[in-house]
């Protein structure tokens, strides 16, 4: 085709899609107002991660699309829907949603990935945490995905992996993120995580198979890759989650155990596990090695205050 390779058509179609419709669902959703239109910064449309959403289901590869299309579909609801109490239950619509989405994932994921799907689920909490600051969440996919493209390059010698679309579908979005004039949400942020989820999957499909190491050795690879985009996003958030930690749970002098913790086990569904687990009770962390690790976030149970 002209000396344009196939491939590379597809990128710059997706690139220019991922830009245009960014473009199209910030102007949508400030007509339509609602939920998904907050007063943050002057006024800002919410969940136009749709965008990069419907694009990721056109160019990223199967089987990641179908969970991508899974965890998008229910965080869109909660998006639209908000915080709303479900009578007679201890957690919101949004809550509910998001556990079905991601126990989807986990159960149809494990048909394509095994066990590491469960991780390839988890994903969506540090990824939810990053998307609490304007330009987090991309930033975390734009470093995350270049690593992961330039290594699935070296491990199998294409240049075109499911990283690279990530990469791309995400620079085009990004602009009017890192200005705060748009909000990713549920959709976006949840959406990236599953695909950065599939493409550490990939990657460690593709170490593992060269060792022998089987499908534990791509779990623990694949843990090991989540830990260190935890530990990215505490990096990246670490001026505002120190300030978050002091002001409103109280935790005096916030380690970088803590940031990461909260990284780990913050929002809605951390503390839903809290109230569940804990109930009413207070754990104070006291022991010095313990504080470092971040157990002070960890057990804080916002229930028993």
């Amino acid at each position: 085709m002209n000396g344009i390779d196939y491939p590379v058509i597809l990128v710059l179609v997706a690139f220019i899609l991922s830009v245009v419709l960014t473009v199209l669902f910030k102007k949508l959703f400030t007509r339509l107002g609602g939920n998904l239109y907050t007063p943050i910064r002057g006024g800002t449309p919410r969940a136009v991660g749709i965008a990069p959403f419907i694009v990721l289901l056109l160019f990223f590869p199967q089987p990641g699309n179908y969970l991508i299309a899974l965890i998008g579909i229910f965080a869109f609801l909660d998006d639209i829907i908000g915080r709303k109490k479900i009578k007679g239950l201890p957690f919101e619509f949004g809550q509910l949603s998001r556990g079905i989405g991601m126990l989807l994932v986990m159960v149809i994921g494990y048909t394509y990935f095994g066990p590491a799907s469960i991780l390839i689920a988890l994903m969506i909490q540090p990824m939810n945490i990053a998307d609490m600051q304007p330009g987090t969440t991309a930033s975390t996919v734009i470093i995350m995905g270049l690593l992961m493209a330039i290594l699935l390059y070296l491990t199998t010698g294409n240049p075109y992996s499911p990283a690279l679309i990530l990469l791309i579908v995400c620079l085009g979005y990004a602009p009017l993120d890192y200005q705060g004039k748009i909000m990713m949400g549920e959709v976006g942020n949840h959406s990236f995580g599953v695909g950065l989820g599939v493409t550490y999957t990939l990657l460690a499909g593709n170490m593992a198979t060269f060792h022998n190491w089987g499908s534990g050795g791509v779990f623990i690879i694949v843990l090991i890759l989540l830990l260190f985009t935890a530990l990215l996003i505490a990096l990246l958030r670490q001026k505002n989650l120190k300030n978050f930690l002091e002001t409103n749970l109280q935790i005096p002098n916030p380690r970088y155990g803590d940031l990461l913790m909260d990284v780990l086990t913050g929002g809605g569904l951390g503390d839903l596990l809290r109230r569940i687990i804990l109930r009413k009770r207070t754990i104070t962390i006291q022991n010095r090695f313990l504080i470092v690790l971040g157990m002070r976030r960890l057990f804080y149970n916002p229930h028993s205050v």
